[in-house]
């Protein structure tokens, strides 16, 4: 049998035995082994990996990862009904487009002298979202929903000198996942405790009772979301606001932006904070990318030196009529101060910050108020139609934006068993809810937004009845 021939990685030069020596020479060290001996070997894996041969030549890995991703589903193909924190909206042409103009693309991030507009549309993003969510001061974007929140109750604490957070039960466990990172474990000196606010079991709000109970002057902030994570609108935002306030905590108020052309601006019913996401604003869904997420405020300078973000300012210049736009408040951030800033903002997503600006300013207004009432309306006929299939039953018919509950109880089977027949017939089901909230029985959380139309949603509820019959 013919020994199989051993190379060096075709397209990784340092692979090569005589370079790897010498890299080890240069460093002063033996092996590689030696750079990771920091980490303990319990948390390390032992024995090798079977890896398949190398690949030779650039056309067996064009064919080989072309087979590897022909195996991918996707909402182009398929009839997506997923939502929960990345959502299908419709994304203009123009929108990625300009976003991937040279003058943005390349000096994305940069000096002040590769500045070719990139400031002011920045500013202009700015600008916009300030005013569909009542803000003043909004900060660049973060790398999602999850990390804005986990930053704004870092600010929180800051602002308070607090340490605990009051934040809801119904939470996207993902988003939980990245709050509880920025909150620390207990051992550190900076650990914010997460306290989970039950909701009312009749509207799925939350509930006052149980936030009267836990608001002491121990709290930093009070955190609440409308829409919340299962779609429900929070009708008692302002009361809770109030109650934060009476308490000397912040109040922290997570929206989806697409909601605030039908709905009231937190800044006008007493958010402090104000955070979000940005993809359904002109950014496509993807996967293992920063969706984006915003940060936004009064502004007033207790809240602006405390910001972890850039922020974009405008000003006159030495010549008449002219203005120009600049970074402000780097000094604060991790950019301009690395470990001593006020938090470390990790990966950014300003090129979406440039979609978004196009997409707002595509629709205005009115196209935010057309676009909402579309949306709500299509989800609550969809809420209404999936109701009448046989052992289905969706538990709040109104009340909600874009995402809501299904139950499945009465068909007898899992909604995993469900979401793989719709699968097969070429439908993306909700999300999974069973494990996550196992008080809403065998549930699934579905969305539908603009891009559903009427023929999609009774395909949907005619393939249900199928499948659970």
């Amino acid at each position: 049998m013919k020994e199989a021939v051993r190379r060096a990685h075709p397209f990784m030069p340092n692979s090569v035995d005589s370079i790897k020596q010498e890299l080890l020479q240069e460093l002063g060290i033996d092996s590689v082994e030696a750079l990771f001996e920091q980490i303990p070997a319990s948390h390390r894996v032992a024995g090798t990996f079977n890896f398949p041969p190398t690949l030779s030549a650039e056309v067996e890995l064009n064919r080989h990862i072309s087979t590897l991703l022909a195996k991918n589903q996707s909402c182009e193909s398929h009839l997506s009904f997923l939502g929960g924190g990345c959502w299908q909206h419709y994304v203009p042409a123009v929108c990625q487009e300009i976003m991937s103009r040279s003058e943005f693309l390349t000096p994305v991030w940069g000096t002040p002298s590769s500045d070719h507009g990139r400031n002011q549309v920045w500013f202009e993003f700015n600008s916009q979202l300030g005013e569909l969510i009542a803000a003043d001061m909004v900060g660049m974007p973060v790398y999602s929903w999850g990390c804005a929140t986990g930053h704004a109750i870092r600010m929180a604490s800051r602002l308070t000198g607090r340490h605990k957070v009051l934040l809801p039960r119904i939470l996207d466990p993902e988003r939980r996942a990245v709050i509880a990172n920025y909150c620390e474990p207990e051992e550190m000196p900076s650990h914010i405790a997460m306290v989970d606010i039950a909701s009312d079991p009749a509207t799925g709000a939350l509930d006052l009772a149980d936030l009267k109970k836990h608001l002491d002057e121990s709290v930093a902030a009070v955190y609440l979301e409308t829409p919340n994570y299962l779609g429900i609108i929070e009708t008692q935002a302002e009361e809770i606001a109030a109650m934060a306030r009476a308490a000397g905590a912040e109040t922290i108020v997570g929206v989806d932006p697409l909601s605030l052309g039908i709905l009231k601006a937190p800044g006008d019913y007493g958010a402090d904070i104000i955070v979000g996401s940005t993809q359904p604003m002109g950014v496509p869904m993807s996967c293992g990318g920063g969706l984006g997420g915003f940060i936004a405020s009064r502004d007033e300078p207790r809240y602006a030196h405390e910001y972890p973000t850039l922020m974009l300012s405008i000003a006159d210049t030495a010549r008449e009529g002219e203005v120009g736009f600049s970074m402000a408040l780097m000094h604060q951030s991790s950019y301009g101060s690395r470990e001593d800033g006020k938090d470390w903002t990790g990966n950014s997503t300003y090129l979406h910050a440039i979609a978004g600006a196009v997409y707002l300013s595509l629709l205005g207004p009115e196209g935010m108020r057309e676009l909402g009432e579309l949306i709500i309306q299509r989800a609550h006929y969809a809420a209404q139609r999936l109701n009448t299939v046989e052992g289905i039953s969706v538990p709040r018919q109104q009340g909600f934006f874009k995402e809501f509950v299904v139950n499945f109880d009465g068909v007898g089977k899992s909604v995993a068993e469900i979401n793989a027949a719709l699968l097969e017939r070429g439908i993306f089901g909700g999300i999974d809810l069973t494990e996550t909230f196992p008080e809403l029985g065998r549930s699934a959380l579905y969305c539908v937004t603009e891009l559903h139309t009427q023929t999609d949603i009774d395909h949907l509820a005619n393939t249900l009845q199928e499948v659970c019959s």
